[in-house]
């Protein structure tokens, strides 16, 4: 008979495979419930957890990263960081970001230290350079909020970014918003595509045709935010409210409606995308898209160590955690605005 997996025990017990993972680390946040059909179908399936192998591994995991200083990727890092702890690794990190960056070279970087697996968190790595990583190396690579459409091949983490885009939409339209820009990230990364699927999702369902002109992509920074948040403000007929795809430029927006002498959210009402730390530092604090960032990271992590362990498996899998919106004071109804 072959060996039970985390999704045979995850499809017998009616829940997600992140599910059996905390409950199988003993992490919280999981009902008594839950974590008894949980602990019941392990039994019923015979699963049992990966054991060490047998050989000796360096205890390395490279993790390649766009950029260091956002509170996004500070999130992503911490939570890496912890769930390489937890399965016996020590965690290496890389900014791409930098000018002098040479993908071939930190390959052979990697090569060089033999490294035991890699996570990529690139929003603009394309196939050819990660098929160059997987060529050249021959490890465990999962991809953590992917580029572009999905390869089958590889192990995906990501978040459900269209229910966030349609969450942050519709609650602006139950505030009474019927102009309603999107300052998107670019326009060659999934995640931006799925939460601009998502805002037109929402507009269908309260049956309103969204302006096209009210839509801007973007570089996920505070000045693209800034920049084509006054783009928006400028016209003659500008929006009641912005969906901005992170953040940072949700922060963008503000300082573009600050120089313009309006009010957040009196004037104009804001939604973010991520639930970083910055949301709290914003006056007022943003309404946003919580993604469970320290778990995806420590997804991605378990399934490079579920790869070393199980060489057959679970290459291929995709995880995508639950996104959920957080409102805070950045949004009013539109019949606020003076």
């Amino acid at each position: 008979m072959p060996r039970a997996t985390l999704a045979d025990v995850a499809a017998a017990a009616g829940v997600s495979v992140p599910t059996v993972s905390k409950v199988l680390s003993g992490k919280k946040h999981v009902s008594a419930a839950t974590r008894d059909k949980v602990l019941e179908a392990v039994r019923a399936s015979g699963y049992e957890a990966p054991r060490p192998p047998t050989k000796p591994r360096v205890g390395v995991i490279d993790l390649l990263i766009d950029g260091l200083g956002s509170p996004w990727a500070q999130v992503l890092i911490s939570g890496a960081e912890q769930a390489a702890a937890r399965w016996g690794f020590s965690l290496v990190v890389t900014s791409s970001y930098r000018a002098d960056f040479d993908l071939r070279r930190w390959i052979g970087m990697v090569r060089k230290r033999n490294t035991d697996g890699i996570v990529l968190v690139l929003s603009r790595a394309d196939q050819r350079e990660i098929a160059a990583i997987e060529e050249l190396l021959h490890v465990p690579l999962v991809l953590l909020d992917p580029v572009g459409q999905r390869d089958p091949r590889l192990s995906t983490v990501g978040a459900t970014n269209w229910l966030g885009g349609v969450m942050a939409t519709t609650h602006l339209l139950e505030l009474g918003h019927a102009r309603i820009g999107f300052i998107g990230g670019p326009l060659d990364t999934q995640c931006t595509l799925d939460r601009y699927e998502g805002y037109l999702a929402a507009h269908r369902t309260f049956g309103i045709e969204p302006d096209p002109t009210l839509t801007r992509y973007g570089d996920f920074m505070v000045h693209g935010g800034k920049s084509l948040g006054g783009e928006l403000l400028d016209r003659d007929d500008p929006p009641t409210a912005v969906f901005a795809g992170n953040d940072l430029q949700a922060a963008g927006v503000y300082q573009a409606a600050t120089e313009r002498g309006l009010r957040v959210p009196d004037d104009l009402s804001v939604v973010g995308f991520d639930d970083s730390t910055l949301c709290e530092m914003l006056s007022p604090p943003l309404t946003t898209v919580r993604q469970p960032l320290d778990d995806m990271a420590n997804e991605a992590v378990r399934l490079v160590h579920e790869e070393l362990t199980h060489p057959r498996g679970p290459s291929g899998t995709r995880i995508e955690l639950a996104t959920n919106l957080i409102i805070r004071r950045s949004t009013a109804p539109q019949t606020a605005r003076t």
